[in-house]
């Protein structure tokens, strides 16, 4: 099966295959062709060009994109997708003027969820979540990194990556999964922290590895959840299981977890709502990636990740949703775009940079997916006719989305 799509008015994120993630400076450089094609064979990027070299090409369908932007899908390095019900009521309790640490510590966030997935049966959390991620494929997104974490017992933990794992092997995008049990403690716990350590390194693990059931491992290091010992501990355990560290800090305080990620190899350190000298001097030393949520602190009200900073010290940043029922319930990375180019200051390029091939980066998937590169494969976004592509972060309510291309295929 060959795709042929003409007549783009811009085909945006050219790049070469080594070319993995893009840092400072160069992430305002995004590189496109005017007046361009592409074809697609099968799922796979076989050629593009200017529309002048589109000579003597057959092809099995043929889209005229004329007057529309093509770029690749967004690759969603950050989720919660996989979860129960919902937390609406909590949303009511924000506007009455209960902080999110004051909602948790009288049993909501978290552990709320936590006890409504625990009391999900395995299927209905299924559907619930393969609704969402179908929803997320038509607003664009085509990889896809999800976490466990609001099992936070053995069983509900497996669950919950039995889950994804379905999600994995039923929905066409690349998906990615995170073992997260260390994300709150449960309630049973709450004096005797190291107990819940203990079930996680000695009982989850295990089971976890047998099933193959993750990719990475993550922990909420952050003061009421798990300290820069217990996160030392989890991260180096999973290490052992060939599980890559990826880790939550500095959403709500800055007190070490950044070097310590960055000692472990971590892929990426996620939220850095707060910041200190001492990470980005970290991070300048280091592979690590930062990822930046912006629509968890736009619905928050907490500060954003300051993305100046971190682009200006010459590193790269990405962008994802934090798609959760407490914090952000919406995976639409389009809205993440445009929150970072409005509230962030970041430039449409750079934010653009940060959604896709710095998205993939930070799920370990760049080789393949993030850009419009031969022989990577065909994720796309074709967009409505617009101005340009500056236009789909200043006009953030409106769907710009004409067409998502997965795996070679129209998203119907």
């Amino acid at each position: 099966m060959t795709l042929l799509i003409t007549n783009i008015k811009e085909l945006l994120q050219i790049r070469e295959r080594t070319e993995l993630k893009v840092s400072g400076a160069d992430m305002k450089e995004l590189p496109a062709i005017k007046n361009a094609f592409l074809l697609i064979e099968n799922d796979v990027i076989m050629k593009f060009g200017e529309m002048n070299h589109c000579t003597n090409i057959d092809a099995d369908k043929v889209i005229d994109a004329s007057g529309k932007i093509v770029l690749p899908s967004w690759c969603d390095s950050h989720s919660h997708i996989v979860y129960a019900g919902n937390r609406e009521q909590e949303f009511v309790d924000r506007i009455n003027g209960l902080t999110y640490e004051e909602i948790a510590n009288r049993g909501g966030g978290i552990l709320n969820s936590a006890e409504e997935l625990q009391n999900t049966d395995e299927d209905s959390l299924y559907e619930q979540s393969l609704k969402r991620v179908k929803n997320i494929i038509k607003l664009g997104t085509g990889a896809l990194e999800i976490k466990s974490g609001y099992g936070l017992t053995v069983d509900a933990e497996l669950k919950m990556l039995r889950v994804i794992k379905r999600i994995r092997e039923n929905a066409p995008i690349k998906i990615k999964a995170t073992f997260l049990g260390a994300h709150a403690i449960p309630e049973i716990f709450k004096s005797d922290a190291d107990a819940y350590i203990n079930l996680i390194i000695n009982d989850m693990l295990p089971l976890i590895h047998k099933e193959n059931l993750a990719d990475f491992i993550d922990v909420f290091c952050e003061k009421g959840y798990f300290s820069l010992e217990h996160t030392n501990r989890i991260l180096k355990a999973g290490l052992e299981y060939g599980l890559t560290p990826k880790i939550h800090v500095n959403q709500f305080n800055a007190f070490g977890g950044v070097p310590l990620a960055v000692k472990n190899n971590a892929l990426s350190v996620d939220h850095l709502e707060e910041l200190t000298e001492e990470d980005i001097n970290a991070l300048k030393a280091s592979n690590t990636i930062p990822v930046a949520l912006p629509s968890c602190s736009y619905f928050l009200s907490i500060p954003y990740t300051p993305a100046r900073k971190l682009i200006n010290a010459g590193l790269a940043l990405a962008l994802a949703s934090d798609y959760n029922p407490g914090s952000t319930p919406s995976g639409n990375m389009n809205f993440v775009v445009s929150t970072a180019c409005i509230k962030m200051k970041m430039t449409p390029e750079e934010a653009i940079n940060a959604a896709t091939i710095n998205g993939a980066y930070a799920m370990g998937i760049s080789e393949d997916y993030g850009s419009i590169t031969t022989g990577k494969k065909a994720n796309i976004i074709i967009t409505k006719d617009i101005p340009s592509y500056n236009y789909l972060p200043y006009a953030f309510g409106d769907n710009h989305i004409d067409q998502v291309i997965i795996n070679g295929k129209v998203v119907e």
